[in-house]
């Protein structure tokens, strides 16, 4: 009898997992709705069709739920959760895709609506800010450092401070856009034929700067 192949098998989410990952998407859609601080555990059961007993097995807290589900938001710009960056794979191509996908979901409406609520309600909620960065933008930061210092120890790259370098590239890529889609939301939208050559710039000047030929010399 033959077996399927490895390509072709279909992974099975337990039940469990299953109905975690509904409840972080109704989670989602009630925070943006009423912020953090007027979102209860009782208004996200009802929503799901849960009791409140469930959403605490499965998360501990509201902080918890938060915290599931922004790092599921994240998962989405690097890939599965948990995953790191493909090692082998050069950087251009490895940043390149990276950037577009974080570019793409940065300026989306409603990343641009959680980073508000976050911003809004982490004067109150110190906690809540924490759990949003190191959740949020702080793996990806980690997760591109990790796979900068993996390039640079194959010769792939020249940087000797691979977060330093993590940090100036995903600056290059999103900072001003996303300044300016905080403040002036809509205006001056970017098509996704901008996006990418946005995003293919910032790699060129990344890799000029730790190529391993780069050379000290003045532009």
């Amino acid at each position: 009898m033959s077996t399927p192949s490895k390509d072709n098998a279909v992974r099975r989410i337990p039940r469990g997992e299953k109905r975690r990952e509904e409840i972080a998407a109704v989670a989602e859609r009630v925070f943006l709705d009423r912020g953090f601080a007027e979102t209860t555990m009782q208004m996200i059961a009802a929503q799901a069709g849960a009791s409140k007993e469930t959403l605490y097995r499965h998360f501990g807290s509201k902080e918890g739920l938060f915290s599931a589900m922004v790092r599921s938001r994240s998962a989405r710009i690097t890939g599965v959760d948990d995953c790191e960056l493909p090692v082998e794979a050069p950087p251009r191509e490895v940043l390149f895709e990276l950037g577009v996908s974080l570019l793409r979901f940065l300026v989306s409406a409603d990343s641009l609506a959680l980073y508000r609520m976050v911003v809004s309600e982490a004067p109150r909620e110190p906690e809540l800010g924490r759990i949003f960065y190191t959740q949020g933008p702080g793996r990806v930061l980690d997760k591109l450092a990790r796979y900068l210092g993996a390039a640079m120890r194959r010769g792939k790259l020249r940087c000797l401070d691979p977060e330093l370098a993590a940090k100036l590239f995903l600056g290059a890529i999103f900072c001003n856009r996303h300044v300016l889609e905080l403040v002036a939301p809509g205006w001056n939208a970017l098509s996704d034929e901008q996006i990418q050559a946005h995003v293919e710039e910032a790699v060129s000047l990344f890799l000029a700067r730790y190529d391993p030929d780069f050379s000290d010399r003045a532009l």
